[in-house]
């Protein structure tokens, strides 16, 4: 297992920029959010236990998952949900074990959204916040994803609070300034992360 470093932040605080901006210096990217789509795309085992359980109503015409039918349903049934999260999480935490495993970057930085809530920061060496007020969260999440501004509240209100992530991070980038100034905080991270990645690469 290579230098891994653990990139996650709240809704609409930038971690897709931020992890881009790491990307376009050779680094791998590996996203949480891609692998939990890759783990019940059609012909996937996850699939294949999901229709097991929920039947047709679970896929869409095309044969993929019907995720707003699916989300629907585990909202109304804690049961379901339960399940569904012992059968996707494992998948999900070993499809980015495996991945971070096999990058030949210098080091491998993994997007996590929800690092904190399901406590994952053993995964990584290191833990990187995205960090942004609660009004520009709100803001960007509104002008992005079209929703109500009561949804972005109750999505908020789920998540970890800024506190609690703030709590576990080892680094931090400050997401309210200017482009410039995020050039400046992800250029000096990246030289920071390759020598401790030299460091721990030495110390094998």
């Amino acid at each position: 297992m290579g230098f891994v470093v653990g990139l996650t932040g709240g809704i609409g605080s930038g971690k897709t920029t931020v992890a881009n901006r790491f990307a376009a210096k050779g680094i791998d990217i590996v996203d949480a959010d891609i692998i939990a789509r890759e783990v019940v795309a059609p012909g996937s085992k996850g699939l294949g236990a999901i229709v097991a359980r929920f039947g047709s109503p679970a896929l869409n015409q095309d044969g993929s998952l019907d995720r707003a039918w699916l989300r629907e349903r585990v909202f109304n049934h804690p049961d379901d949900r339960q399940w569904l999260d012992n059968l996707l999480h494992p998948l999900i935490r070993t499809r980015m074990i495996q991945d971070c495993a096999t990058s030949n970057a210098p080091y491998c930085l993994l997007v996590v959204p929800l690092l904190v809530e399901n406590n994952l920061m053993s995964l990584a060496n290191r833990v990187l916040v995205v960090d942004v007020d609660k009004p520009t969260q709100i803001a960007r999440t509104l002008a992005r994803d079209q929703v109500s501004e009561q949804q972005v509240q109750s999505i908020l209100a789920a998540q970890a609070s800024r506190q609690q992530r703030l709590d576990v991070a080892d680094d931090v980038v400050d997401n309210t300034q200017t482009e410039v100034e995020l050039d400046r905080q992800v250029d000096a991270l990246h030289h920071m992360y390759l020598t401790l990645a030299t460091q721990a690469n030495a110390g094998k």
